[in-house]
């Protein structure tokens, strides 16, 4: 809603108070000491009364224009939201609901028991692809801020998608203790889009992903054992490195990519708060003991 700008009843009384000292100083009537004294005295009150009032109207001005802005720009957002809701809905989704159909449509057909289980999986990472969509479509018309849902408690389900696709996937995820939230998701979308790449580069390949702790960093790391025989490479748009590379970067965080033995390996190497404060905090016991 957009604000609105009221009148202080501060700056009411205080106008109110100017009017009445202004008043005084003109009809009363004194003799002696007193008659220089209280024109003194009133003219000093009106005049103090009348600054305080003058800048007590500006910070006032200046609160109502800060908030002002804030309401545009949070009105910015929202709209921009909104038309990527739109661009999702009759782009993506149409796709999406299209490849779903059609993947159902084909039950009835004879067809080889592999390609049959192919395209139920396709119908249902459709289904599920158009059930995300719908709720992230939800997200971005409403006014409620954007949170992230990868979590380290995805591994096993990210590794179980991979594999549908015909990846060996070798998942290994080590002690790390607790992790903040911002580097669980940035986790999570490493592993993500490392077997993301790797379905479409290597094929049915094997993927190694392991997940460990090395001192106040999470290192993450998806190395495939190179393409199949005779798979041929299917590159993305090149969206998904750039974006994961600025995610970890924000992190404090740096991504890397290389060929490795013919392979291709996937590191992201994440600073983690949560293990510094952790750290931070053992430092602190640990100080007096020293002492004694």
């Amino acid at each position: 809603m957009k604000p609105r700008r009221t009148l202080s009843p501060a700056l009411i009384v205080a106008a109110v108070t100017c009017a009445v000292l202004a008043t005084a100083m003109c009809t009363v009537g004194v003799s002696g000491p007193l008659a220089r004294v209280l024109p003194a005295v009133i003219v000093g009150g009106a005049v103090g009364a009348a600054v305080w009032t003058v800048r007590r109207a500006r910070a006032d001005r200046a609160d109502y224009e800060a908030r002002l802005t804030a309401w545009a720009a949070s009105e910015a957002v929202l709209a921009e939201r909104l038309h990527i809701a739109r661009d999702l809905h009759d782009i993506v989704s149409h796709g999406l609901g299209l490849i779903t159909v059609r993947a159902a449509a084909t039950r009835h057909l004879p067809k080889p028991p592999e390609v049959a289980e192919a395209l139920t999986d396709i119908e249902e990472a459709g289904r599920q692809a158009t059930a995300e969509l719908r709720r992230m479509l939800g997200v971005l018309r409403s006014a409620a801020p954007l949170t992230p849902v990868d979590s380290l408690d995805d591994l096993a389900s990210i590794a179980a998608d991979a594999e549908r696709t015909g990846l060996r996937v070798d998942l290994d995820v080590g002690e790390v203790a607790t992790v903040s939230r911002g580097v669980q998701v940035a986790v999570a979308r490493t592993v993500r889009e490392g077997l993301a790449n790797a379905a479409r580069h290597a094929g049915p390949s094997d993927v190694r992903v392991r997940v460990h702790r090395d001192g106040a960093h999470v290192v993450v790391t998806v190395a495939d054992a190179g393409p199949a025989p005779g798979w041929r490479a299917t590159p993305g748009a090149g969206h998904g490195l750039a974006g994961l590379r600025e995610r970890v970067g924000n992190l404090g965080g740096a991504l890397s990519a290389t060929e490795v033995d013919g392979g291709f390996r996937l590191t992201a190497r994440i600073p983690d708060p949560a293990a510094s404060d952790r750290a931070g905090r053992s430092d602190s016991t640990d100080i007096p003991d020293a002492a004694v």
